[in-house]
């Protein structure tokens, strides 16, 4: 009843730019944090930036300063703008959303699946 979506992954360059999509859809009453993850190879899965509903964000100290989120809250949609990629970026970047479904229902989490984000020359 609830579905994240993500798009705009694909190959680039080093020093190159993508944006990232993450749609959320279906029977949703509130979203509160929306998050981009990613899991290395033989790491933990971590978290990439993170927003909450008023707009704060927080990011990994590895894309200070080259990775850019954002929302826009009437299409329940998060971005994620990433510039000046780094070949130790590539991974499936996965979107998150803290949401409730209706008045009555508690928070809950709900994930993408993912979008592969390749950066090589």
């Amino acid at each position: 009843q609830v579905q994240l979506v993500e798009s705009g992954g694909g190959l680039v360059q080093p020093g190159g730019s993508l944006r990232l999509s993450c749609a959320a859809s279906g029977t949703i009453f509130s979203i509160n944090d929306m998050g981009w993850y990613r899991q290395p190879p033989g790491q933990q899965r971590e978290l990439v930036a993170e927003i909450t509903s008023d707009g704060r964000t927080n990011y990994a100290d590895s894309v200070k300063g080259r990775f850019t989120i954002s929302r826009d809250n009437a299409k329940n949609t998060t971005y994620l703008q990433m510039n000046s990629l780094k070949p130790e970026d590539t991974d499936v970047y996965y979107c998150n959303a803290a949401l409730r479904m209706s008045m009555s229902r508690p928070t809950r989490i709900y994930r993408g699946r993912g979008t592969q984000v390749t950066v090589s020359s």
